[in-house]
């Protein structure tokens, strides 16, 4: 039932939130714009991260979630009154996030189109290993 809420919220959100949608470029990685990676640590630690990428978990590899601590974890380390960009596998998972940090939380976030498929097969970015 959770889920259903979230995700009924996210998809109404979706509809009416104002987003910025973009897709990597090698300008947005150099802006200095703080750049979080929500993927699982199973997909960080199987492809890496973009040079200066905060990974931050959203959905699980089963597809819970825990916004309370994802939130806690963002906020430590981004200052959200600020632009930041969101990324993902694909931008599936950033296209229902992004909405809902943008119209619920007021965030300036910017969404990754494309996510890290795009960036590391169509630009062709190096990645970082993920440590810890």
């Amino acid at each position: 039932m959770k889920k259903i809420i979230l995700l009924l919220t996210l998809l109404s959100v979706t509809l009416f939130a104002e987003v910025k949608n973009t897709y990597m470029t090698k300008e947005l990685l150099n802006s200095g714009i703080p750049i979080v990676d929500v993927r699982t640590p199973g997909e960080w630690r199987e492809t890496g991260l973009l040079k200066g990428a905060i990974p931050i978990m959203f959905f699980n590899e089963r597809g819970g979630y825990n916004i309370n601590a994802f939130l806690k974890e963002l906020n430590a380390k981004v200052d959200t009154s600020k632009p930041f960009a969101i990324i993902c596998h694909t931008g599936s998972r950033t296209s229902m996030i992004a909405p809902w940090m943008s119209e619920e939380l007021h965030y300036n976030v910017i969404n990754i189109q494309g996510g890290m498929e795009y960036a590391t097969k169509g630009l062709k970015l190096k990645t970082y290993p993920y440590l810890k």
